[in-house]
């Protein structure tokens, strides 16, 4: 796992979520105020993180609800042109995250030089979404064409308000995926964004892949972390870096910065 030193510049490292508003496309994108809008919410949330010390961000469309298993062309688009604006500010690793499109989300991270991009990439699922399905084959071999061999995946093997259509423990699903479709990293999810990892299930997942790095994916907070840290190889923080530690909120600099410094002191 030496890699992930080399990719985040320390071991378990946290990945910070930066939402972008609802964009053209999406039912609550808000016309008057324009990308205007959304661009001066992704460059406050940007900064207010990366002064806050995480460790590495990531970008995706957390606001284009209800979510697309197959991404429109329009909100690709209008994430490059975001990341693109605020690419000059960026002083950190970054990643991208097309909700729910491994497809896209390569496409995204070959145009704006990401280095990682975390998606559903494996399994059946009974969904919010629907009847979710996935091809990781014909995601990787795509990652090949365009010349993506150096983006690291994170696949998230526990999705949220999703379920696995059969009854597979997590440690089958873990073996299974690591086996068959070689990720960088396996991420474990709560129900919902914000909501927290099982401590449990997360333990259970790593020590069934132990020379996989395993992250918490949802539900982070200052009281958790330490512990999560214990278990995890690192983790991808969102909901509680927000302004009350709402979902709907700007990111809270003074947050960031309080969760940073006992992950700082964990790893000392």
């Amino acid at each position: 796992m030496k890699w992930i030193k080399e990719v985040f510049g320390t071991e378990k490292p946290i990945v910070a979520m930066c939402h972008l508003q609802a964009m053209p496309g999406d039912p609550y994108y808000d016309k008057g105020k324009g990308m205007k809008d959304v661009l001066d919410k992704a460059r406050h949330d940007l900064l207010a993180l990366q002064k806050g010390g995480v460790d590495a961000v990531m970008f995706s469309n957390e606001f284009s609800l209800p979510y697309l298993t197959k991404v429109k062309t329009e909100t690709v688009a209008s994430m490059a042109r975001i990341i693109g604006e605020l690419k000059d500010e960026i002083e950190i690793p970054y990643g991208v995250n097309c909700l729910w499109d491994p497809i896209a989300s390569l496409n995204l991270a070959v145009a704006t030089d990401a280095k990682f991009v975390r998606e559903i990439f494996t399994g059946v699922y009974a969904s919010d979404f629907g009847l979710w399905n996935t091809n990781c084959g014909e995601v990787v071999r795509h990652q090949r064409e365009i010349g993506a061999e150096n983006v690291r995946l994170m696949f998230n093997i526990v999705p949220e308000a999703a379920q696995y259509l059969t009854n597979r423990s997590i440690e089958s699903i873990a073996k299974t995926t690591v086996f068959n479709c070689r990720p960088d990293i396996l991420c474990v999810s709560g129900a919902t964004a914000g909501s927290a990892t099982n401590p449990e299930t997360l333990k259970r997942a790593k020590s069934s892949v132990p020379e996989t790095p395993v992250f918490a994916n949802t539900g982070c907070r200052v009281d958790t972390i330490e512990g999560i840290l214990q278990i995890a190889d690192g983790a991808v923080v969102g909901t509680t870096f927000k302004i009350d530690g709402k979902f709907e909120n700007l990111t809270d600099e003074a947050r960031v910065k309080e969760f940073m410094d006992i992950v700082k002191d964990f790893r000392k």
